[in-house]
């Protein structure tokens, strides 16, 4: 099954290393102009900051960028993207801010603290595992609502929409890894009398 890691939700961190102080800030990201909006917010609110320092990983494209934002080649930017990658996150774009200390660092110290500011930050964040998923809608009579919810838990789905009319209508979606075993039960749970209609197919988040 294909899977993939990114984050939850906005996180960020800082420290000061020889007295430049350096803000990592990840944000989850799913388009180059997410991207790109949130690395021109930071540099807005930074503003005044010596360096905003950004990379982002794309999954659609496997697209990757990066920018030293006039720190010497190499010390900076390409750091940032490296600890993304060894991370093994994608959908994500990471700034770091440094507010110069008046104390030079060297390209050695630049590496180690742009990596330290973005490591940071991205362990201040929360991960999530992404997984290609199929949602079906099911339409089925109240005999055989309670059994069908019975064994839902059985393969981690969620019932993303309910409606209780004359009949009952759900919603579900579930991995991919889940869909054939699942259809089989369905079918001999209700003697085929459920015919599930696939509705979507996107990577979600389902814990299990």
């Amino acid at each position: 099954m294909n899977e993939y890691q990114t984050i939850q939700a906005y996180a960020d961190a800082e420290f000061t290393e020889r007295r430049s102080r350096f803000i990592g800030a990840v944000c989850p990201v799913t388009t180059e102009e997410e991207a790109l909006a949130f690395i021109n917010e930071k540099k807005a609110k930074h503003w005044d900051a010596a360096h905003n320092v950004y990379a982002y990983l794309l999954r659609d494209g496997q697209l990757k960028r990066y920018s030293d934002d006039g720190e010497p080649q190499g010390t900076a930017g390409v750091p940032v993207l490296d600890v993304l990658q060894k991370e093994r996150l994608v959908d994500i774009a990471a700034v770091v801010t440094r507010y110069f200390g008046g104390i030079l660092l060297g390209a050695g110290g630049l590496v180690r603290a742009y990596s330290h500011g973005v490591k940071l930050a991205v362990d201040a964040s929360v991960r999530m595992t992404m997984s290609e998923c199929s949602e079906f809608e099911l339409e089925l009579g109240y005999d055989l609502y309670g059994k069908i919810m019975y064994i839902l838990p059985r393969y981690h789905a969620q019932t993303t929409f309910s409606d209780f009319g004359v009949t009952v209508r759900l919603h579900i979606l579930l991995k991919d890894c889940f869909v054939q075993a699942f259809l089989k039960e369905l079918a001999d749970l209700t003697a085929a009398q459920v015919c599930p209609r696939l509705l979507d197919r996107r990577c979600a988040c389902i814990p299990e």
